[in-house]
């Protein structure tokens, strides 16, 4: 393996991470800036507010978006198991 195989694998394992990443982050997102505006507009700044939904938003976005995910990572798997009889 040279040098420009291993960058090669290293920045789609990198794109592979950010793209799996991508729904529950987004999601997460969304429900914070939500929240942020909740609590300017009412002015009831307690910490713990903010967890419980992002936790329930996150678990929620990745039971419907685990097939997506999983074929993410099975397609990067796949990819990089197809270079070993090349000698990569």
């Amino acid at each position: 393996m040279n040098p420009a195989d291993a960058l090669d694998i290293g920045q789609a394992a990198i794109w592979t991470v950010i793209i799996a990443s991508a729904p529950a982050v987004a999601g997460a997102m969304a429900i914070g800036i939500i929240i942020a505006l909740l609590q300017a507009l009412t002015q009831v700044q307690e910490v713990t507010l903010t967890f419980v939904p992002k936790i329930i938003a996150i678990l929620l976005i990745m039971s419907f978006t685990a097939p997506f995910v999983g074929s993410v990572i099975f397609t990067f798997a796949e990819q990089t198991y197809a270079r070993i009889p090349n000698g990569f």
